[in-house]
């Protein structure tokens, strides 16, 4: 099993995808609907965040594998999340994008049991986005990573339906099959009143990938469904310990670090002359202070295992199943009175999600002040 209370199979790979429609606020119960068997891999076109932003969104358990943001554009986007304890590289594509034309990011995972690594891609294309140039860039992308035998998992929102014929299709078809990519996805991904489309889908090598199942994710945090591809036989490269650095903070070590405060001279504080610049003065003061922080307070490595989705209650898990129930009624129903039940529902969940966070962080944070 791997780490961090992320409950996938090892001798199986799950890759989830969703138009998250803005990830925003979205984290815990995103969390919460695929709790307890969390997916290896999260990716999400339309994250409608920029560069920074998105590097300051926690999904706990998972780190951010890769991304690309719009720059002038709102909206749009795609990342992709590993969890913490794969092995996983960045491979940097931004100079291929164009805002709602072509939007990808990929990783390379390391996997034990091929000889090569698996490639993932998670794209986006906007429905007034450039059909023609999407093709040639999603061409030229295809062509760094094909061989022989490569294993490559491309999913996204393209806005093209695979529910329908057309030329768009047909036209997007004959591309990805001269790299041996063929469509999973044959069944509605987004509803809206009695139109039902399949514009998001997964595209892989079902020679090279034979066991695999895919399926739809109903949670009611956007208006396209997600998708949940699991690839059987398939070993990733994991870390062989998850760690994080910590300092001892006891009556001891505390007690050492003020003995060593009282005997510090601060001559190199002191002896500047007045002309000396404040900032110089506060360098000198900083530097000297760490030196005898870190020495009183010398930090470590520990293997942990993660206990930050702990606030997932049993009561929590029933919520986000009732509404998921309720998001399948309302899909086809013109019941305002269902509809405004259904969005008080979401409101009382969110609250409830809040809370029971709140509850772990501040039992944590009674516990280690007992201790």
């Amino acid at each position: 099993m791997v780490n961090d209370n992320l409950g996938s199979s090892r001798n199986t790979v799950t890759i989830f995808h969703q138009n998250i429609c803005g990830l925003r606020r979205k984290t815990d119960e995103l969390i919460s609907t695929i709790s307890p068997n969390f997916p290896h891999v999260l990716c999400f076109s339309e994250h409608h965040l920029k560069t920074f932003e998105l590097n300051q969104i926690n999904i706990s358990g998972y780190k951010l594998g890769a991304a690309y943001s719009r720059q002038d554009l709102k909206g749009g986007g795609v990342c992709i999340f590993v969890q913490n304890n794969l092995e996983c590289t960045n491979i940097k594509l931004d100079k291929y994008c164009k805002e709602q034309d072509i939007e990808i990011c990929v990783i390379k995972l390391t996997s034990i049991l091929y000889n090569n690594n698996i490639i993932i891609m998670a794209v986006y294309r906007a429905p007034s986005g450039n059909f023609n140039l999407f093709l040639k860039r999603l061409d030229d992308i295809l062509k760094l990573f094909y061989k022989v035998g490569s294993k490559i998992v491309l999913c996204g929102d393209i806005n093209v339906d695979y529910l329908t014929e057309d030329v768009k299709k047909r036209q997007l078809n004959e591309l990805l099959l001269t790299y041996n990519l063929t469509p999973i996805v044959h069944f509605p991904t987004r509803t809206l009143g009695s139109s039902s489309t399949a514009i998001d889908n997964i595209f892989l090598d079902t020679n090279t990938f034979y066991n695999y199942t895919v399926s739809p994710l109903y949670n009611g945090l956007a208006d396209h469904d997600a998708l949940l591809l699991t690839i059987n036989n398939l070993n990733l490269q994991l870390y062989s310990h998850c760690t994080h650095t910590t300092r001892s903070l006891n009556t001891y070590s505390i007690e050492d670090f003020k003995i060593r405060l009282s005997y510090e001279s601060w001559d190199s504080v002191f002896s500047h002359n007045e002309s000396t610049d404040v900032d110089t003065l506060f360098n000198s003061f900083l530097n000297n202070y760490l030196r005898l922080f870190y020495t009183s307070f010398p930090s470590r490595k520990i293997s942990v295992k993660s206990k930050n989705n702990s606030w997932i209650t049993p009561d929590i898990r029933t919520s986000c199943k009732r509404k998921r129930f309720f998001y399948l009624l309302t899909k086809n129903s013109d019941d305002i009175n269902l509809k405004n039940y259904y969005k008080q529902y979401c409101k009382t969940l969110t609250t409830a999600i809040q809370e029971a966070k709140s509850s772990m962080y501040n039992s944590r944070i009674n516990n280690s002040l007992t201790k």
